[in-house]
């Protein structure tokens, strides 16, 4: 899908890299800017760096000296897309925002990839994953049973970001192919996450709810979780009146299929009665229960559960590198791309994309290296 398509990365952590990695299992050769410590997520453990930035090749420059922005602008030269996610104002004192790049690639699609944004009252305060589900109102609606919110272990704001990043940059790709013209792309995480929230804050306003779809927020029987006989979990969602049907009738109790749809609500004699039937039950025994009657029953897996199941197995959506698992994020293609680098050691492309695509010799390599301009 973007073949032929080059992308800068200098992004670091998560959401770019993230992003980055979505536009490299589509076709698009990703060159990963590193400094020549390597981005810190190599030092979180390997999920993180080894997850995020496979099928990349990375070269490792001192941006901060003046013969490293001139490699770098080489680099944009003749690009598709930057991506960067530093503060506001990192970019412009290297030497690399937006106007000077555009000077050396006007059709250059640049992203700027920050929590809040390139202006505004928080746009130049730190902030990660936690901040952002806070402010937006995310946060406020995982609670357990107290009211309290519940962190999430998933980092959904960052993830959520990657997601529009990678989105506008093929819009913006797209808009180039009509008009022929570059664009600046101001991208804040929290503005994606917040965009999660449009019928949360519309309810807000209607009706007074905090807490979204009230047949959708735990408080509906017919659209809850239920602890199984192995104390594990199974998912109930039989929304609609016929999958609800389809319940009842699997578990013989066809006069429950008149509780619908006034008489669903947990409030009701009938929860507890639901919650009792599922603890007769492994979670095992439910979900062939669910997969034959066909009524929105599903079990709530773990990590390598849901890693290895047969969907999964069948979708192609995780393949092996050198005996390691990905995740992929090219959806639904049979045609999915054998990662051709794995997962680059820092600075492990700098001599080749150098030599091959900047045409520099061994000898002025050898300089730079020398004098700490590359690694």
């Amino acid at each position: 899908m973007l073949s032929g398509i080059c992308v800068i990365d200098f992004t670091q952590y998560l959401p770019g890299p993230f992003a980055a990695l979505r536009l490299a299992d589509r076709g698009a050769e990703v060159i990963k800017v590193e400094s020549l410590t390597g981005d810190p997520s190599r030092a979180m453990g390997e999920g993180v760096f080894s997850a995020n930035n496979r099928n990349k090749k990375s070269i490792a420059i001192n941006l901060k000296d003046s013969d490293g922005t001139k490699l770098a602008l080489e680099l944009i030269k003749n690009a598709d897309v930057v991506i960067e996610s530093f503060r506001p104002g990192v970019m412009r004192r290297l030497g690399l925002d937006y106007d000077r790049v555009k000077a050396y690639n006007e059709k250059i699609i640049y992203v700027s990839l920050t929590g809040f944004g390139q202006e505004g009252e928080w746009a130049r305060l730190g902030s990660h994953d936690l901040n952002y589900l806070a402010l937006s109102g995310v946060l406020d609606q995982f609670q357990n049973d107290e009211g309290c919110p519940v962190q999430p272990s998933l980092t959904m704001a960052d993830l959520i970001g990657g997601m529009a990043c990678s989105e506008a940059i093929m819009a913006a790709l797209f808009q180039r192919e009509r008009s022929g013209k570059g664009t600046h792309i101001d991208l804040s995480i929290m503005d994606a996450l917040f965009s999660m929230m449009a019928t949360h804050v519309r309810l807000a306003a209607v009706s007074g709810d905090q807490h979204g779809l009230p047949f959708l927020n735990g408080s509906a029987l017919n659209y809850h979780l239920y602890e199984t006989k192995d104390h594990r979990y199974m998912s109930l969602g039989a929304l609609e009146f016929k999958f609800w049907k389809n319940f009842c009738c699997a578990v013989e109790r066809p006069e429950w299929v008149d509780a619908y749809p006034d008489k669903l609500s947990i409030t009701e004699p009938l929860f507890l009665t639901l919650k009792q039937l599922f603890l007769t039950r492994t979670q095992k025994e439910w979900t062939k229960l669910g997969e034959s009657a066909d009524c929105c029953l599903f079990p709530v897996l773990n990590v390598k559960e849901a890693a290895s199941s047969s969907y999964i197995m069948q979708r192609r959506l995780v393949h092996r590198f050198e005996q390691m698992p990905y995740v992929s994020t090219y959806q639904a293609n049979k045609d999915l791309p054998t990662p051709p680098h794995g997962v680059p050691e820092t600075g492990e492309h700098t001599e080749e994309l150098l030599q091959g695509l900047l045409g520099k010799n061994k000898r002025q390599i050898k300089e730079w290296r020398e004098r700490g301009v590359i690694l």
